[in-house]
C-alpha cells in the first residue's frame, strides 16, 4: 500500500514539475488504477503526449489517462479499473462536488486537535514597499520610474542566450539594409492598418518604428496581439532600407521553467480575498461556515482534516466594501462607515486560531492610497489587531516566503486593464490575465489606463524573481493555472453580484476558497457557499 502512495505521489510531482496539473477526474482515475498501472509511468506516456501537441492544455484530463493505458506497451499492465479503499491525497479543482455527498460534521473543540498547532510558523516577509514610498508626484519621478522599469526588465531579458546580444536602437537604426539584429525596447503605441500592425518603440537611445505585416506568421501576431502599452520586450527585426524595422519575432521578460519548492511539512496555506464587509452583498453566512471551519468545527472529516494542517490565511484586499468606491455604492452598504466596517472584519478574523498566520494586503476599497503599489492598511483602521502577533499587515504587492515557497500576493486591480482589451481574456478566467502579467513580468505594465501608478523611485511592480505561487484576486471569480511552475491562484471572494458587477457582466463565485498543499503542490477548492446536508 505504501509503495502505492509514493507512486501516486511522485507522478503528481512530476506532473507538477512539468507545468501541468491534474484536473479532479483524472487524479481519481489515476489513483483508481495505481494499484494495477504504475501511475509514474502512466504520466511519464502522457506528458510525452502531451509535448506532441502544438496547442498544450493547462490541466491532464481523464480521457488522456485512458488513452495512455488502452495504446501502452506492457510496462503498464493492462487491468480492469478497480476502486481501491485506501487513503488517496486530494486533489480536486472543485471539493464541493465530493463534500456535498457528505453529512455535516458537528463536533466539539475535543473531538479536533490542529496538526499545524504544533508546527512553528516559517513566515517570511521577503519585499514590502510599505514604509519606502516617497513620491511627490512629479514628472521627473514617472520619468525615472521608467528608466528603473526599463532598466530591470532589460536585466532579464539579457538572461536570455537569444537577446543576450541586443543592440541599442540608435545602433540599429545605422545597420546596413537586411541586417537581422534585435532590440530591447518599450512599447508606446500599437497602430492597426488594413495590411500591417505599426509598433512605436523607445529605449534610452532613441526611438524606432517596427512593422508586423498582415503576411507574418500567426505565432507573430497572437504575440503582437498580446503586447500591452509600456510593456518592455525583445524584437527579432531585419532593417528596412529606411528607418523602419519589420519584425520577424517578439520576446516577452517571460518566466523560465521553475522547479517548484516544497515545503518539508504538510501544512497548508488558504487563499482569499474580497471579503467586502459592509456590503449588503456579503456572504456572511458562507464566511461564517468558513471560521468554523478553520477550528475544526464545521465540515466533513476530510475537509476538518485539511483544517488541521492549515498554517497561513493570506488575504488578497479588499477586506472591506469602503465608502464611495462606485457609483450607487451607498445603496448596497449595510455599513456606511468604513472604521466600522473594520470593526466588524477585526470580529471576524479575532475567531481564527491563533496559530493561524494571518496576512493582510490591501485592495481599491481598503483604506490605502489607490495608486499602485499601495502601502499596508493604515493602523488606525486596524487598531485592535495590533496586538495579535499571528496577523501582519502588508502592503500591496509583497513577496512572502511560507515554509519556504515563496509567494507573490497582489491584490490584482491591473487585471481591468487586460480583461476586455486582450483578445482571449475575461473575466470567467482570470487567471490567464495574470499568466500574461507573468509574461510581462511587470504587475502592472500599462500608464494611464484604469490602474493608477505611483512614480516611486524605484518600480516595485516589476516581478525581478518569479514566485512559487501567484495569488491575487479583485474579479471576483476563481481561477486557477499551473504556468511554467509557477501556480497562479485568483482566490475569487466573499460578495454576490452588485449592480455595478451586473452592468459590467461580471458573474462571481462567492464562497470557494482554494487551498494549497505546501508540501505536495497538491490544490483544491472548498465551496462554503451553500451548507453541507
Amino acid at each position: 500500500m505504501k509503495n502505492t502512495q509514493d507512486k501516486l505521489q511522485r507522478a503528481i510531482e512530476t506532473t507538477i514539475k512539468a507545468g501541468y496539473q491534474l484536473n479532479s477526474e483524472a487524479f481519481e482515475f489515476l489513483s483508481q488504477n495505481a494499484k494495477t498501472n504504475d501511475p509514474v509511468e502512466i504520466i511519464t506516456l502522457a506528458l510525452k503526449k502531451l509535448e506532441t501537441l502544438p496547442d498544450k492544455p493547462i490541466f491532464i484530463e481523464q480521457t488522456l489517462l485512458e488513452t495512455i493505458i488502452q495504446q501502452s506497451t506492457p510496462t503498464i499492465q493492462k487491468t480492469t479499473p478497480t476502486q481501491t479503499t485506501e487513503p488517496q491525497p486530494i486533489l480536486a479543482l472543485n471539493y464541493s462536488e465530493t463534500a456535498s455527498t457528505k453529512s455535516r460534521f458537528n463536533g466539539t473543540d475535543n473531538d479536533f486537535y490542529p496538526y499545524a498547532k504544533d508546527i512553528p510558523s516559517e513566515l517570511k516577509i521577503l519585499d514590502d514597499a510599505t514604509g519606502k514610498l516617497t513620491s511627490n508626484g512629479t514628472l521627473e519621478e514617472y520619468k525615472n520610474l521608467f528608466q528603473d522599469r526599463f532598466k530591470r526588465l532589460e536585466k532579464i531579458l539579457r538572461q536570455r542566450m537569444d537577446v543576450k546580444a541586443a543592440t541599442p536602437i540608435i545602433e540599429a537604426l545605422k545597420s546596413q539594409p537586411k541586417t537581422k539584429l534585435k532590440i530591447i525596447c518599450m512599447l508606446t503605441e500599437k497602430r492597426d492598418s488594413k495590411n500591417s500592425t505599426i509598433l512605436s518603440v523607445e529605449d534610452p537611445s532613441g526611438s524606432a518604428t517596427i512593422l508586423i505585416p498582415q503576411k507574418s506568421p500567426q505565432e507573430i501576431k497572437r504575440k503582437t496581439l498580446m503586447l500591452l502599452p509600456d510593456t518592455v520586450f525583445c524584437v527579432a527585426a531585419i532593417k528596412t532600407k529606411t528607418n523602419l524595422l519589420m519584425a520577424e519575432d517578439i520576446i516577452l521578460p517571460e518566466v523560465g521553467r521553475k522547479m517548484p519548492q516544497h515545503a518539508q511539512e504538510p501544512v497548508y496555506a488558504v487563499f482569499t480575498s474580497d471579503i467586502h464587509i459592509g456590503s449588503t452583498k456579503f456572504t456572511k453566512e458562507a464566511f461564517k461556515r468558513f471560521i468554523l471551519w478553520l477550528k475544526g468545527k464545521y465540515g466533513t472529516p476530510a475537509m476538518r482534516e485539511i483544517a488541521g494542517r492549515v498554517k497561513y490565511l493570506l488575504v488578497a484586499g479588499d477586506i472591506v466594501d469602503g465608502v464611495g468606491i462606485y457609483p450607487g455604492q451607498q445603496m448596497e452598504l449595510t455599513i456606511r462607515d468604513i472604521h466600522k466596517q473594520y470593526n466588524f472584519a477585526t470580529k471576524y478574523l479575532e475567531k481564527i486560531p491563533p496559530y493561524i498566520e494571518i496576512i493582510l494586503s490591501p485592495g481599491n476599497h481598503d483604506a490605502a492610497r489607490k495608486s499602485q503599489p499601495q502601502p499596508a492598511i493604515s493602523e488606525n483602521y486596524l487598531t485592535a489587531l495590533k496586538d495579535k502577533p499571528n496577523i501582519h499587515s502588508v502592503g500591496s504587492p509583497c513577496y512572502l516566503s511560507l515554509h519556504g515557497i515563496e509567494v507573490l500576493m497582489f491584490h490584482g486591480v491591473s487585471l481591468n486593464d487586460i480583461i476586455g482589451v486582450v483578445p482571449g481574456m475575461d473575466n470567467d478566467h482570470p487567471e490567464t490575465s495574470m499568466r500574461l502579467l507573468m509574461q510581462c513580468r511587470h504587475l502592472a505594465p500599462v500608464y494611464g489606463g484604469k490602474t493608477m501608478l505611483s512614480p516611486e523611485n524605484r518600480d516595485y511592480l516589476v516581478v525581478d524573481k518569479v514566485p512559487d505561487i501567484f495569488h491575487a484576486g479583485h474579479i471576483h471569480v476563481n481561477g486557477l493555472c499551473n504556468y511554467r511552475g509557477v501556480l497562479v491562484v485568483n482566490s475569487g471572494g466573499w460578495q454576490e453580484q452588485t449592480e455595478y458587477m451586473e452592468k459590467l457582466g461580471l458573474v462571481p463565485t462567492p464562497g470557494k476558497v482554494p487551498v494549497v498543499n505546501l508540501q505536495t503542490r497538491e490544490t483544491m477548492i472548498l465551496d462554503f457557499l451553500e451548507p453541507l446536508v
